[in-house]
């Protein structure tokens, strides 16, 4: 009875793994019809700012504050205050970068966010 049992058990296991296998091809297919990146969809569609192109690659890190508060003040897509959506890009950028962002980039940025804190005279 307990034999039963077991070969009972590994066809129902037999039977899920075949059914996650078909669902796995089937994810598999509607994944590429979305963006690779949804960070960069993200970065051009959301309702957060209208970003001057090269932004966060800008040489120090007051060019990055007051083009990111320039950007903030003028956009139409913004929800929140200047500042928070400022500052939330500046994050996301970070955040999303991980750790392929060189660490004297990610210092930079880092100094950034001080920089657009005084810009927005929030200290």
């Amino acid at each position: 009875m307990a034999h039963v049992r077991k070969t009972t058990h590994s066809r129902k296991t037999t039977a899920r793994k075949n059914t996650s296998a078909r669902r796995g091809a089937a994810r598999k297919s509607t994944k590429r019809a979305s963006p690779k990146r949804w960070s960069q969809r993200v970065t051009k569609e959301s309702d957060a700012l209208d970003l001057k192109r090269g932004v966060f690659k800008l040489s120090s890190p007051k060019k990055i504050a007051a083009s990111l508060k320039r950007s903030a003040e003028h956009s139409a897509r913004r929800k929140t205050g200047a500042y928070r959506s400022a500052l939330s890009m500046l994050s996301f950028y970070i955040n999303r970068a991980g750790k392929t962002l060189p660490k004297t980039q990610r210092e930079r940025l880092e100094r950034a966010k001080v920089e657009l804190k005084r810009a927005f005279g929030k200290e």
